[in-house]
């Protein structure tokens, strides 16, 4: 039987995650390996559900510590529901964003890096991906796909300011440079079958 991964896509808004989950999807599935895709936050009926509360309404809806317990909730849900039982089967686990995320989003200003990660040994026992790939965009291509993809009915997270967002991607960096053997760095630029084939290269290792 395949060994179950985990392998999450992270980044920026506009970088293209979503694209390259399903396309890296079918070329796993080519090489006969079974794959779940899945997202964050969701990717389970409870999660779903908080989901729903997290994304809509205004930008002052929630605050910073509420958000981030919310989220620490929804992953819990999803490691137990979704991720675990997936891998124990052989399968294949692939997420649109995990913990990393509310490391960049939620780790800022009121709460640090320890305080996102003491929930996460809480709510989901510090499970890991086997893999991170940071996907990578200069800015300014960046925010012309968010812009694209949304118009102007961003999510009251992917809708904060550009100050914002440009924390995050220092924050992305920051984890590529202290996990290196975890979190990866991948240049989202170009053709997407382009961009698949980075990922799967740097995926080689782990490929039966």
């Amino acid at each position: 039987m395949t060994q179950g991964r985990f392998i999450t896509l992270e980044g920026g808004e506009g970088a293209g995650k979503s694209t390259q989950l399903r396309a890296l999807a079918t070329a796993l599935r080519d090489k006969n390996i079974e794959v779940v895709e899945t997202r964050e936050p969701g990717g389970s009926e409870g999660a779903e559900a908080i989901r729903s509360l997290l994304l809509t309404g205004g930008a002052d809806r929630w605050s910073a510590r509420a958000e981030a317990l919310l989220f620490a909730a929804a992953r819990a849900d999803h490691v137990e529901k979704t991720i675990r039982p997936a891998m124990e089967r052989g399968a294949w686990v692939l997420s649109d964003r995990f913990l990393d995320s509310s490391r960049a989003y939620q780790g800022q200003g009121a709460l640090s890096d320890d305080d996102i990660l003491t929930l996460h040994r809480i709510g989901s026992q510090n499970f890991l991906p086997d893999r991170t790939f940071i996907l990578t965009l200069p800015e300014g291509e960046a925010e012309r796909r968010a812009h694209a993809r949304d118009g102007d009915a961003a999510d009251r997270i992917g809708g904060r300011s550009s100050d914002f967002h440009a924390q995050v991607a220092q924050a992305f960096n920051r984890f590529v440079d202290r996990e290196h053997e975890r979190v990866r760095r991948v240049d989202a630029s170009g053709e997407a079958d382009v961009v698949t084939g980075r990922l799967l290269a740097a995926l080689d290792d782990l490929l039966p």
